[in-house]
């Protein structure tokens, strides 16, 4: 359980950690090759360190130096997931492209992850099978199979990140170029598009599609994973909620620009450096509209702590879900802590408040814990929250970083 003590304004600086959402992938791009991969400023967070040991149960050895992590050889590339790792985690499922790439097999369980709506996996089973692989699902586990994948060009139906990046893993050892039309262009996404090049399977990006020439063979490489977005905006707008100032040291500024337009239409002070952001509000916050896109629109993962901010702003705003369509488990909880919040079909409509009021709540997910961090550290008295292990998953030292910043918070039995 954490509990926080609110009505403090927070002042400091935080340092961005790695991107969770690229490391991700980043470590299963590491499955395509026998070579060493080396990549650093990898985040030690829960979904991480699953993933990384999904890497070792398919035949690598691993080791972690600080926030570095080393993935090397192993022996032969095993073509069967443990389940208990991919029902804890959704990206393992990404482990299916390297299997049939380097392999022509793999069996995956139906991935897990948090209970934010559907998510299926049709699209990346559509366009792995435009790649030459067939399936068979029986009893929640997909057997794949693939003589050989051929590269192809591949549409879309939404801009999925994780059709997308399964794609490319799958296309780095495909024989010939795999386009895909109609792609998700989240920094995440790009990221593994850097890496796979840099391991020798070049990554163009076109106005309307990626492609991606496939090579018989891929090299190691040292490879820096970017600053997690989500992250420092989450801690934005904790400066931002708390009537204080906060500023994130190596952030990406241009992978935050839909959050920082909305807060300087809210009326904060949004100033950008190189590679850092700072956010401060001397009052209160003025109502706004948003609605969650693929990128660059507004993040999905950023509507439950937009919520948290809006819900003491003045006036009425509404945040309308297009990405998600379970994404408002988090308002309930918010309700007990004063805030006038409903939800309507796809759309939360906030009626700010003045003050919130410490409350009893548990987080159901990632993103829901930070909405209701934010939402404590805003409000009177102590707010008591559980489901603590779901904010593990997504934030390095979110206790300790939060107290650097003036914040009364600590963990609780």
């Amino acid at each position: 359980m954490i509990r926080i003590e609110g009505g403090r304004p927070l002042h400091g600086v935080v340092k961005a950690a790695g991107a969770k959402n690229a490391a991700l992938p980043a470590v299963m791009a590491s499955l395509l090759t026998s070579e060493p991969v080396t990549l650093e400023n990898v985040p030690r967070l829960l979904d991480v360190d699953a993933a990384v040991e999904l890497a070792r149960a398919l035949g690598k050895e691993v080791r972690w130096q600080g926030t570095t992590v080393v993935l090397n050889g192993g022996g032969e590339l095993a073509t069967e997931a443990p389940p208990v790792l991919v029902q804890r985690m959704r990206a393992s499922f990404l482990a299916l492209g390297p299997m049939l790439a380097r392999r022509g097999e793999g069996r995956m369980p139906l991935p897990g992850g948090c209970a934010i709506g559907p998510r299926p996996v049709d699209l990346h089973l559509a366009g792995l099978r435009r790649l030459g692989a067939s399936f068979d699902v029986r009893g929640g586990t997909v057997h794949a199979s693939a003589r050989a994948l051929q590269g192809t060009t591949v549409y879309l139906d939404y801009p999925s990140v994780g059709a997308t990046e399964q794609l490319l893993l799958a296309g780095a050892l495909a024989t010939g170029k795999t386009a895909i039309v109609n792609p998700a262009r989240e920094p995440e996404v790009v990221d593994l598009g850097h890496l796979l090049t840099a391991m020798g399977a070049p990554v163009v990006w076109q106005e309307d599609r990626v492609a991606i020439c496939g090579q018989p063979s891929l090299g190691g490489t040292t490879h820096r994973v970017i600053p997690d977005r989500i992250e420092a905006g989450t801690y934005l707008l904790a400066g931002a909620i708390t009537r204080g100032e906060v500023t994130v040291d190596g952030a990406r500024p241009d992978h935050l620009d839909a959050l920082l337009a909305k807060l300087v239409e809210t009326g904060a002070d949004v100033r950008v450096k190189e590679r850092a952001v700072t956010v401060a509000l001397g009052g209160r916050a003025k109502a706004a509209n948003l609605q969650t896109l693929p990128y660059p629109g507004f993040p999905t993962d950023l509507q439950p702590p937009m919520i948290s901010y809006l819900a003491t702003a003045s006036g009425r705003s509404t945040a309308r879900e297009t990405v998600f369509s379970s994404r408002f488990n988090y308002v309930g909880s918010l309700v007990r802590m004063g805030a006038q919040v409903q939800v309507a079909a796809d759309t939360v409509l906030t009626d700010g408040v003045e003050v919130l009021h410490g409350a009893e709540v548990e987080a159901t997910d990632i993103r829901a814990g930070a909405a209701l961090v934010l939402a404590a550290l805003a409000a009177e008295d102590v707010t008591e929250i559980r489901g603590e292990v779901h904010l593990a998953r997504g934030y390095v030292d979110l206790v300790g970083k939060l107290r650097s910043l003036g914040a009364e918070v600590c963990v609780a039995d």
